[in-house]
């Protein structure tokens, strides 16, 4: 396995079924960043945009993705940030810490999505469930 230390991006509309070495896709029309793990280890490591994921960031000439990337599913288990087009290696996280962060992670994405759809169609309820079927022609 190689270490990247540095990533070219491309933005896309779809990302490609193969992806090239040492590159980081971007579709805005899907909200998505896609690149091969940088260690090398050759994993997709897919990075959804959005206010529950990960922030992307594009200054005109290079790409930075908040927060890191931990790819602790992967045997790697690689943990780096991708800032303005580099590889910054983070430090191995513990099982303890990986655990802790995807609670956090967990809650924090339910939180948005919970205040996103609230009194919506797409929420838990209009109205109260007393006041679901009720009759109001007297």
């Amino acid at each position: 396995m190689t270490n990247k230390a540095f990533l070219e991006h491309k933005f896309v509309e779809f990302i490609p079924r193969e992806l090239e070495a040492n590159t980081i896709y971007v579709s805005i029309r899907f909200a998505t960043a896609i690149h091969s793990c940088c260690c090398g280890c050759g994993n997709r490591v897919v990075t959804p945009i959005s206010p529950a994921g990960w922030k992307l960031i594009f200054d005109g000439r290079s790409i930075s993705l908040e927060p890191s990337i931990g790819n602790w599913s992967f045997p790697c288990r690689s943990h780096y940030w991708i800032r303005k087009n580099r590889v910054v290696w983070s430090d191995q996280w513990s099982d303890d810490e990986i655990s802790a962060v995807r609670k956090k992670d967990a809650r924090a994405t339910a939180a948005y999505f919970h205040s996103k759809n609230a009194g919506t169609a797409e929420g838990y309820l209009l109205r109260p469930p007393h006041q679901a079927h009720r009759d109001d022609r007297g």
